[in-house]
């Protein structure tokens, strides 16, 4: 029997690949990494990867809001649209005559909810669920009166989901640029079932993110920075409410954030005067938007837990998995676990992002042609890289090119180098899919040094108000932290409370909120790192390393050996450690 070869791809910002096999995933991969753009689109670096595990594909998924046809372009003197273009060229389709009765590219643009509750529901484990999916603006969707037309931008959906490819849609809210009053309506799906539509001219829950996060001074798409920026903020009551109730559902306020889908959102500071700009060298100092960075991050959380309860209500499926960009707020996160009821199972999906579609993708056409019943164990595994072996010459090339030094070395001098106020970088292994650096590509520090945070800040380029990760001996987390209710967290997809005493003793990675994100990790899981952390452990007597990814700001995640090397030589990061080789290197700068 053949295996069968499925890629998915997700063409937008954050373009990515996932590549299965027989179901099983091969390598994901986002195209920045590869590429080295951030939020890269077009993944044609990652598609040529597939050549490296396979000459042929049965199918290639492309996923998008729009469909091929409207916007992915053509090639020349073929008028193929891009993707089945680059695969032919690749040779990984057949594109002879008689390939028209074996479609082997699936356009699946119409559906990106769809694939954000996919990716979720199959890595989850569960056998049914409920999918929550918070998002920007999903799927373009046509709408008419038959007066007139526009274009609707689906931005929050519910899913009950099964076995084998069953997402019934339950409810959806639709985003219009233009003006339109809230509706509730039952609209059928493309399976004749009905489901509740909410149609306004608001702001989604995530585009009401992004206008703060643009209001803040930073790109839409960096919300993440404006939950490190939250708890520098308070309660402000000249701020108005960012929802308010209309039509029976809980929107947001108009007055206040202004859609322009499909990109981001602005904050309507000409009928908030307290809003508006002042003269000074970093805004990121001034009330009004550390406040409204506080209102967004409590508000829409807030707004989240309601849609979660009430999808449990509409579906009476108490297993949910979330995801779609909010789902990677693990302030958010956090806050579900102490307030939905303790018989909700919620399963946050770590690559939230549209990364995650192209896995969505895969796997719901895998389940589609093989039509299993049998549940996908759950998966915490996000070491997905394409592999890749370093041999004695390639490193030599490299050490003679950056003119580094190398230092035979063990986690014992690794420490050492740790407990004198260096940072080390860590390269080994397959590279971490989502955004976390999970001990394969990370940049170490000890927790314990006082300044540790501004350090770090500073070295890797980044603003003062944002926080580290944690990545901690799973056997040891629940001395330090209160995870709530969670054995482990593996995937760093929630910021949780420290216990008390803890802030004192790893100053370096406690946020202003006495919150740490934090990685659980096994031997399992990630055995090299498990032993180094131990290590540190054993001279320090605190099981925790100070862990955050290996970039600079604003840069991809390091992927190769050689953007190691590079991103050492163009900083002030000195010690990199190969695990795999025995090696520490020094590069001087």
């Amino acid at each position: 029997m053949n295996d069968l070869w499925i890629a998915g791809i997700s063409r937008g910002h954050n373009g990515s690949l996932c590549l299965l096999k027989n179901g099983n995933i091969v390598f994901s991969i986002e195209e920045e990494r590869l590429s080295r753009k951030k939020y890269d689109g077009s993944p044609f670096a990652a598609m040529v990867k597939i050549l490296e595990y396979t000459d042929r594909l049965d199918y290639l998924v492309v996923a998008h809001t729009q469909s091929l046809e409207e916007s992915a372009g053509i090639i020349d003197f073929t008028g193929d649209n891009m993707y089945t273009g680059m695969a032919r060229k690749l040779g990984l389709i057949d594109r002879t005559a008689d390939a028209d009765s074996h479609p082997q590219v699936i356009d699946l643009s119409g559906i990106h909810h769809q694939l954000h509750a996919a990716c979720a529901f199959y890595r989850s484990g569960f056998e049914t669920a409920t999918a929550v999916v918070v998002d920007g603006a999903g799927t373009f969707i046509p709408l008419s009166d038959g007066k007139s037309s526009s274009i609707g931008f689906e931005t929050e959906t519910i899913f009950a989901c099964g076995y084998p490819d069953t997402f019934q849609t339950k409810y959806k809210h639709i985003g219009l640029r233009g003006p339109a009053p809230a509706s509730i309506q039952n609209i059928k799906d493309d399976t004749g079932r009905e489901h509740a539509v909410v149609i306004s001219d608001r702001a989604g829950i995530v585009k009401a993110y992004e206008a703060v996060t643009q209001y803040c001074g930073f790109s839409a798409i960096e919300a993440g920075k404006t939950m490190g920026l939250f708890p520098y903020g308070k309660e402000n009551n000249n701020i108005p409410p960012i929802f308010e109730k209309d039509a029976a559902v809980t929107l947001v306020n108009r007055n206040l954030i202004i859609p322009t889908y499909p990109n981001a959102a602005l904050v309507n500071t000409v009928v908030y005067p307290e809003l508006q700009d002042e003269q000074v060298d970093d805004i990121t100092e001034l009330s009004n938007r550390r406040d409204l960075a506080y209102a967004v991050q409590t508000e829409t959380q807030e707004s989240v837990l309601d849609l979660i309860n009430n999808a449990v209500e509409l579906t009476g499926n108490k297993n949910v998995v979330l995801s779609g960009g909010y789902g990677l707020n693990c302030v958010a996160n956090y806050y579900y676990l102490n307030n939905l009821d303790p018989e909700i199972n919620l399963y946050v999906e770590p690559v939230s992002n549209d990364a995650g579609t192209a896995i969505g993708a895969a796997y719901l056409i895998h389940q589609s042609i093989t039509q299993s019943t049998t549940p996908m164990p759950r998966t915490d595994d996000l070491y997905l890289g394409p592999k890749y072996n370093i041999d004695d010459s390639f490193l030599a090339e490299l050490i003679e090119k950056y003119d580094a030094e190398v230092i035979q070395s063990d986690y014992n001098s690794v420490v050492e180098k740790l407990q004198q106020k260096n940072i080390v970088a860590l390269f080994q292994g397959r590279s971490e899919n989502g955004p976390r650096a999970l001990g394969n590509r990370s940049l170490l520090f000890d927790p314990t040094v006082e300044n540790g945070k501004d350090f770090v800040n500073e070295v890797k380029r980044r603003e003062y108000f944002r926080p580290f990760a944690g990545s901690i001996l799973e056997e040891d987390a629940h001395e330090w932290f209160d995870l709530r209710g969670m054995q482990s967290s593996p995937t760093m997809m929630y910021a949780v409370n420290c216990r008390e005493g803890v802030a004192e003793k790893i100053p370096a990675i406690i946020h202003v909120d006495g919150t740490c994100r934090i990685q659980t990790v096994n031997s399992e899981q990630n055995p090299v790192y498990y032993d180094l952390i131990s290590t540190f452990k054993e001279k320090t007597g605190v099981p925790i390393l100070f862990n955050t990814s290996f970039n600079l700001g604003g840069e991809p995640l390091v992927e190769t050996l050689d953007d190691a090397f590079r991103t050492l030589a163009e900083s002030d990061i000195e010690y990199l450690y190969l695990p795999e080789n025995n090696c520490l290197v020094y590069i001087k700068n």
